[in-house]
């Protein structure tokens, strides 16, 4: 059974919902949207039921404020990677995010909040009522049982992760059974939840079975709880911890890189050799559940035009694709060459693509002029992008579904595809384990670890089609689709090379490697917070890129203060004398 997620299975099972009208104290208990209540619910089905209702909210609620799955808002168009893509006036909360000027009482704060302790209501839940029907006349099976349990605390541990990557001090809500006196609603945010998140995890990975739970794609596994948590030491800088579990992945044998590098992004591929969690998507003709960054990040215009036209990557992120003449990053940022982009340019008017060497992931990756857009056309640039001057010439293509796989998108228009989200792969384990490699001073391991994915894509598919037409003005267009479409080239790193003969230039190249594989990913943020490098890219990428982005003109990042987000006003005041607000922004609105 590829998708576990069908809704319409929750309320079968007595044809009500329970929903949420508003933020509140009891909202940490209160039974969330989707979910049932009463003795039905305390049962093998009903538990069953409640479950998949939980893995259901890993897509969250929200497109823009949430951005539960992928991340994308927070992650992706606050980094240097992408902008979110505007006609002016158009969502212009967004806007504040990308400028890093969120304040207490912006709404954005109240939907993340939301979407991530729904989810944790939503796991809370699974465990009140598997505990009861383990009391009850028909108990699930202890194997059964002790799985259950495990998948609702790598789901709790994965929500609250969510939310301490934007909030930094949060509450850790479980049960009240497991609270003792301590009720839900007066769990105070005194710490960013690590050691709860660990454990958790830490249950998940003693009790999930290294396959998925009821043969069903989706569900976490052992190896699963196993990336979390590893990722989880990762943002604390907690190498020796997690260098434990990357390698115990590793070492399993379960996992391999797959062949070709868009395996892990197009629909037909889905849950491969290479993936350890996917979040599931699915459509019907009469439902979906989607990533929901679909539709938003597709083209707004062209044959392509299904969506919105929003999540835009930049410039920045286009030239960190560029490759030296052996085929390797660039990896000084002012040692790049300014490549050529048709900002400006009228789809009607001539503009050469640039033939400068190039790593061919990037046009997996951006959608840019004079390029194959999998298989709906070639982008004519300007005509195809929704306000070009407002955020530049690039698209996205890691959401939008092939033209061949149309067929597999059966709701509406193909808007909220049925592509799922590969929230862990090897390739993530590989790179992590690399960057610890570098802090041990293991500096060939760490070249060695980076040229296992260099040497993926350097076998993998490229984007075809070799287009001499430089402008697009309704004449037909020359396409020899026995040639690449660009100046592709990648290598790996050879023995000695002087990217790896000190930690500074490893750290900068295992970098750059995690940027070039996960770019748009949602992950870009997050790293460079980590890293403790978010101030120096992030403002040199504003001065660099504000050209492409005139509303960025006048942002600064404040790593004393934009390093996270704000809890939500309204939460703070519901809880009153409970949570406390981030020190940076206790003069705020």
């Amino acid at each position: 059974m590829k998708r576990i997620f069908k809704l319409v299975l929750i309320t079968a099972l007595t044809g009500s919902l329970l929903m949420i009208s508003s933020c509140s104290e009891d909202f940490l208990v209160k039974e969330p949207p989707g979910t049932l209540a009463g003795s039905v619910m305390a049962s093998p089905e009903g538990v069953e039921g409640i479950l998949i209702g939980a893995y259901s909210t890993l897509q969250g609620r929200s497109r823009f404020a949430g951005a539960m799955a992928t991340d994308w808002t927070y992650g992706g168009a606050a980094s240097d990677d992408c902008c979110k893509g505007y006609s002016p006036g158009d969502v212009i909360d967004y806007r504040a995010v990308e400028r890093y000027e969120c304040y207490p009482s912006f709404p954005y704060m109240r939907e993340r909040w939301r979407d991530c302790y729904d989810g944790v209501s939503r796991t809370n839940q699974v465990l009140v009522f598997l505990w009861a029907a383990q009391e009850g006349a028909r108990p699930l099976t202890v194997s059964r049982a002790l799985e259950v349990e495990a998948e609702a605390k790598f789901l709790r541990a994965w929500f609250h992760f969510k939310a301490n990557r934007i909030f930094e001090k949060i509450p850790y809500i479980k049960t009240e059974t497991e609270l003792g006196d301590l009720k839900p609603e007066e769990v105070p945010n005194e710490d960013e939840g690590w050691d709860e998140i660990e454990a958790d995890l830490q249950f998940a990975i003693d009790n999930l079975p290294t396959t998925h739970p009821l043969g069903e794609v989706g569900r976490a596994t052992k190896y699963a709880a196993m990336a979390v948590k590893a990722h989880a030491h990762m943002m604390q800088g907690e190498f020796s911890q997690a260098k434990i579990l990357l390698d115990a992945i590793i070492s399993g044998g379960e996992f391999s890189l797959v062949s070709n590098y868009y395996d892990n992004y197009d629909m037909t591929h889905e849950n491969n050799e290479e993936s350890i969690f996917e979040i599931q998507a699915a459509t019907s003709e009469s439902n979906h559940s989607s990533i929901l960054i679909a539709g938003p990040s597709m083209h707004q215009s062209g044959p392509a035009g299904l969506g919105w036209g929003f999540y835009q990557p930049s410039q920045n992120l286009f030239e960190a694709f560029q490759v030296d003449a052996d085929g390797l990053p660039v990896l000084n940022v002012a040692n790049r060459d300014p490549l050529e982009n048709d900002m400006g340019i009228a789809s009607s008017a001539t503009f050469v693509p640039t033939n400068h060497l190039l790593d061919p992931r990037v046009d997996w990756t951006i959608s840019r002029r004079g390029i194959n857009y999998l298989g709906w056309g070639i982008s004519e640039g300007k005509s195809w992008i929704r306000e070009q001057s407002y955020c530049g010439p690039y698209m996205t293509k890691k959401y939008m579904h092939l033209y061949s796989e149309k067929s597999l998108n059966s709701y509406g228009r193909g808007f909220d595809n049925g592509k799922n989200y590969r929230a862990y792969r090897l390739a993530h384990i590989l790179l992590w384990r690399a960057e610890i490699a570098v802090e041990d001073n293991e500096l060939d391991k760490a070249r060695l670890l980076v040229n296992q994915v260099r040497d993926r894509a350097k076998g993998s598919n490229v984007v075809m089609g070799h287009v001499t037409t430089y402008k697009f003005d309704g004449s037909p267009i020359t396409i020899d689709w026995n040639q690449p479409a660009a100046n592709y080239k990648v290598e790996p790193y050879p023995p000695g090379h002087q990217a790896f003969s000190s930690q500074v230039e490893a750290r900068k190249a295992v970098r750059m490697e995690i940027r070039l594989e996960f770019a748009t990913e949602g992950h870009r943020f997050f790293d460079l917070r980590r890293w403790g490098i978010a101030d120096e890219v992030l403002n040199a990428y504003i001065a660099q890129d504000v050209k492409f982005m005139p509303y960025m003109n006048g942002a600064v990042y404040n790593p004393t203060q934009d390093d996270y987000w704000p809890l939500p006003q309204d939460q703070i005041d519901f809880q009153k004398g409970i949570l406390k607000q981030d020190s940076s922004y206790l003069n705020h609105p």
